[in-house]
């Protein structure tokens, strides 16, 4: 089982290498694709496995759980690192358009694979110490992508990035390290197995607590989220999109894994704080995104007002509502990375995305206003795109146990979220230019305009597949939410079947 695990870890690593060494040469641009679609394949391949078999478990160097280095996937690991894949798969066709080769010859193409790298592994560790090493790994590559180019818009996004996200990494291991000091393990499954039954549960919670904070931190929510918007707009937009679709995802994984598997006893304290943090992370974002008046930055707030959705899931603690948390994650991931590839395009052929100073899109690039309406349309909830879907579990999982307030919450924001997509839509596809200006796709050259096209378009299609064909998707979320709540499988694949 270990090179089922090992060999999606090891795959981008390698990528990293090979493009760094070929980085002053369209040879780069090839070796990222190309590894990425390796990745893709490998991802598919661990899905297939952990399909089969439910949770498949390795243990590097053959030293066995708890106290050696595990890899494990289960239903939710796997399909993170299926659409991890996909994505950074999509964004390196997209980046062979999108990034010049001064940005290349910096190392772009090295700093990506070894983000993809970063997240591949939070999603596959069954460590907690692990965990803490690939949000390290994610925090300097993503920093290093950050700030590539040097403006001084860059480094202002990126020190206010990194600062907050540090305080998030001192608390984390502040909270491994009292964790360990109670159980003498950093095994997840182990953690499982031992932490309910400590005695002494109400420092447990106090535990809890910290790693909810430095979680809260990594997914952006309310109120630690405002290094988002203050930096997803200043960098590349393969960058962006990257960042939007799964940087803040790692968060939600991170607490959805934790607070399902470890933290899992005291749920009407530590549970009702994560419901009033959804209903105010999806508040916030969705007004900030209101207030805006340029794509990114509108489409930076959404990521905040989305992560709402997927908190509000792991709140409820309901199977239904963590199906649906689970759902959310995979359609958002494909959707707003979608976005922000679009909005690259557009301000690619219209100037900017200053939504003041662009225009004339709908009549000039009818493809790409088609192409923008499927996922701002499933972003917002409208029927049958996968973001109703999505939208829908989570509100009937609300209604199910009368949560009233919070499934009016979502509701609202939904509509909020309609408001925005209908202002980008309006300024930047319906008006005319206001310089009178023709942004036509066709003044692209044929490769250009295709390595920018066919990842947004392929990343639609998936949009339309998951709404249009949404029954296997749920009942997959509904298995993977069945093993988060009945976390023995994943226990005994781990520790063996003494545990």
């Amino acid at each position: 089982m270990s090179w089922y695990l090992a060999t999606p870890l090891a795959l981008p690593f390698l990528t990293a290498v090979v493009a760094f060494l070929l980085r002053n040469g369209p040879a780069g641009r090839w070796a990222s694709v190309l590894g990425n679609g390796l990745l893709l394949c490998v991802a598919a391949v661990l899905m297939a496995r952990v399909l089969k078999d439910g949770v498949i478990a390795g243990q590097m160097g053959g030293w066995s759980a708890p106290f050696g280095i595990t890899l494990v996937a289960d239903y939710l690991g796997a399909v993170m690192v299926v659409i991890t894949a996909i994505t950074a798969f999509a964004v390196s066709i997209y980046a062979r358009a999108d990034i010049d080769e001064r940005k290349e010859g910096l190392g772009y193409h090295a700093l990506f694979n070894v983000l993809i790298g970063g997240v591949t592994g939070a999603f596959l560790t069954g460590d907690l110490f692990n965990l803490y090493v690939w949000f390290e790994v994610m925090l300097i590559s993503s920093f290093g992508l950050l700030i590539l180019g040097g403006s001084r818009e860059q480094i202002d996004g990126g020190i206010k990035y990194v600062t907050l996200n540090l305080v998030s990494t001192i608390l984390f291991l502040s909270g491994i390290g009292l964790l360990y000091g109670m159980t003498g393990t950093l095994n997840m499954a182990d953690l499982g197995r031992v932490v309910p039954a400590l005695e002494n549960q109400g420092l447990v919670t106090t535990v809890a607590m910290m790693f909810m904070i430095a979680f809260g931190v990594k997914a952006a929510v309310f109120p630690l989220f405002f290094w988002l918007p203050a930096s997803y707009h200043t960098p590349a937009f393969s960058v962006s999109a990257v960042f939007a679709g799964l940087l803040t995802k790692v968060g939600v994984y991170a607490l959805i894994r934790m607070f399902t598997l470890v933290f899992n006893a005291d749920t009407g304290f530590t549970h009702t704080i994560l419901l009033w943090v959804a209903g105010f992370t999806m508040v916030t974002g969705v007004l900030g995104a209101a207030a805006q008046n340029d794509m990114r930055k509108i489409l930076s707030f959404h990521i905040v007002s989305q992560i709402g959705y997927m908190i509000l899931g792991l709140a409820l603690m309901t199977p239904f509502a963590i199906a649906g948390a689970v759902f959310y994650l995979v359609h958002h991931i494909v959707v707003k990375a979608n976005l922000f590839l679009i909005a690259g395009v557009a301000e690619r052929i219209a100037g900017s995305t200053d939504l003041g100073r662009i225009g004339g899109l709908y009549k000039s690039a009818p493809l790409l206003a088609v192409l923008f309406l499927i996922p701002a349309f499933s972003l917002a909830g409208f029927p049958p795109l996968s973001g109703f879907w999505a939208k829908y579990i989570l509100v009937a999982a609300s209604l199910e146990i009368e949560a009233w307030i919070i499934a009016g919450v979502a509701l609202l924001v939904g509509l909020l979220t309609i408001y925005s997509m209908t202002k980008i839509w309006a300024e930047a596809f319906w008006k005319a230019h206001p310089e009178g200006m023709e942004p036509a796709l066709t003044r692209l050259d044929g490769r250009t305009r295709a390595a920018l096209l066919l990842p947004i378009a392929g990343l639609a299609a998936m949009t339309l597949v998951i709404g249009f064909f949404p029954e296997p998707f749920v009942i997959f979320a509904e298995t993977a939410a069945a093993q988060l709540l009945d976390p023995t499988p994943y226990i005994v694949t781990v520790l063996g079947e003494g545990a």
